[in-house]
């Protein structure tokens, strides 16, 4: 005989974490489950994830948000990928745009053939042949024509940044037309009951109980329920990662300036983040306390703004890594509280994402079988442990030696899992996609190149064709990726077309 129904669900905690899990909840549960939100104005929120990855776009599809509503409501702009300034070298610029990068020829990957007339010294830089690169250079965007499939206008991807403030107050109100509860108020106990240690109820500060029957922490890098209630050890990626602290502040939108892609730029001791808005710049200084003081990281932030600040430099401390069990007895954590890479690829509100995504394919009936939670687990330390390598390679992949900083990022030891990705690009060029990772071939590819790892050779089929040939198949995309560029409205245009605040 099956167990009964999950029937009440508590929340612990808003910001985007949570007021994600219960918009997705109450859309897809409906009115026979009971969804109730804690969270407290005095706590509040980090708040500074402004910048994502195109996935959310299906989340917020699911939904049934509307893109341009959306965007409006949350002083949003476009996003087609990602540019490192001063990364593999000073003075260095790539994109890591989304989408993809010219075409395959007789099944073999595009890059393939790049490499082989980069060495001949007949093709261009790699942006040149992807519409998601070429086009912030320009200030342009447009979204993609589905009835254009044969030409890059059809294959434009995209992201968005937003405030992610204004995000949460959007679902919130999302959250609680579909019948979510919440309740304003502090935790001060985790109640749980005998002898299986599972969550009973959350005891509020005015001596309220919150009892539920599946209970989601969404309490941020405290992870009051997973972490300190249920003890789930914390895996730390520090020895990788180095940077533990951030610095945030907005400044004024510079005029003109509204260019669709995050900027991460590079100092001695990490790297300042650019994310452009409707109404202002998000800026923010993430850097290792090891390497650099306080008073300097906020002077570097604070002289490299390009407008004039918002406010004063708002101090955010984090420890890169993740809870080895996502899944705990009768507590599922999602966001912050689950884990945390640091910022630099914009992974933070896709993981959150990803967590409802698994909670939902394996939502549990009032006995949580084990092998549910097992299989749940499995797949996140999948996840982590594929997103940890690539956002390592960022800061292995350089040959900047102008700081202790980076001296110890470009000399500390990596994963097994990642040296082998890098010694495969190495001999030929090969990038293989494992299971249903997060960043495709094409996302290594850009990194890996944009910072110096370089292929000895390229795949041997990519010489079947003579080098007239093959030079004209990737002038042919380069011009025709040029003319669509050049069709683009710019990007600001399009927003004053489409989805203004």
């Amino acid at each position: 005989m099956t167990s009964p129904h999950v029937r009440t669900i508590v929340i612990a905690g808003g910001g985007t974490a949570g007021w994600m899990t219960a918009a997705a909840l109450s859309k897809v549960l409906g009115a026979d489950y009971t969804i109730r939100l804690v969270e407290s104005e005095q706590i509040g929120t980090i708040g500074v994830g402004e910048a994502t990855i195109p996935l959310i776009r299906e989340y917020n599809r699911a939904l049934g948000i509307d893109e341009d509503e959306f965007l409006r409501a949350t002083q949003g702009t476009f996003k087609l990928g990602v540019e490192f300034r001063n990364w593999g070298a000073l003075g260095d610029r790539y994109i890591h745009g989304f989408g993809t990068i010219g075409q395959p020829l007789d099944a073999i990957p595009f890059h393939h053939y790049w490499m082989r007339m980069a060495a001949e010294g007949k093709a261009s830089d790699l942006r040149n042949y992807s519409i998601n690169t070429a086009a912030p250079l320009q200030q342009k965007f447009m979204r993609a024509r589905p009835d254009m499939a044969n030409s890059p206008l059809g294959h434009i991807v995209h992201a968005f940044h937003f405030d992610a403030g204004l995000y949460a107050r959007f679902l919130r109100k999302y959250s609680e037309q579909r019948g979510v509860e919440r309740i304003e108020g502090k935790v001060v106990r985790v109640l749980q009951r005998e002898p299986d240690g599972f969550i009973d109820a959350l005891q509020m500060e005015n001596g309220d109980l919150i009892k539920g029957d599946l209970f989601i922490d969404c309490s941020g890098m405290r992870a009051m329920l997973i972490g300190q209630a249920l003890g789930v050890p914390f895996e730390d990626y520090s020895h990788w990662l180095p940077n533990d602290r951030a610095l945030a502040v907005p400044c004024e939108a510079a005029p003109g300036d509204l260019v669709p892609v995050t900027r991460a730029t590079a100092h001695k001791a990490g790297w300042q983040w650019r994310i452009p808005l409707q109404s202002r710049i998000g800026n923010g200084h993430v850097y290792s306390s090891r390497f650099m003081g306080d008073d300097e990281a906020a002077s570097i932030l604070m002289n490299n703004l390009e407008g004039k600040p918002l406010g004063e430099p708002r101090p955010i401390s984090f420890k890169p890594g993740r809870r080895v069990r996502g899944w705990d007895r009768n507590c599922v954590a999602v966001g912050l509280a689950a884990g945390f890479f640091e910022p630099i690829e914009s992974t933070t509100i896709h993981m959150v994402q990803t967590s409802i995504a698994r909670l939902i394919s394996m939502f549990p009936r009032a006995g949580f079988e084990q092998a549910d939670i097992d299989e749940y687990n499995a797949q996140s330390a999948i996840e982590y442990a594929t997103t940890r390598d690539f956002i390592i390679l960022h800061f292995k992949a350089t040959r900047r030696n102008d700081s202790p900083f980076w001296d110890y990022c470009r000399e500390m030891s990596i994963p097994e899992s990642l040296q082998h990705r890098i010694e495969l690009y190495r001999s030929n060029g090969r990038i293989f996609r494992k299971n249903e990772e997060l960043f495709a071939e094409v996302s290594w590819l850009q990194v890996m190149h944009g910072q110096h790892i370089q292929a000895g050779g390229y795949h041997p089929l990519a010489d079947k064709h003579s080098s007239e040939q093959v030079k004209a198949y990737l002038d042919d995309i380069e011009r025709v990726v040029g003319k669509c560029v050049d069709a683009m409205p710019t990007h600001a245009d399009f927003i004053a077309a489409n989805c203004a605040a």
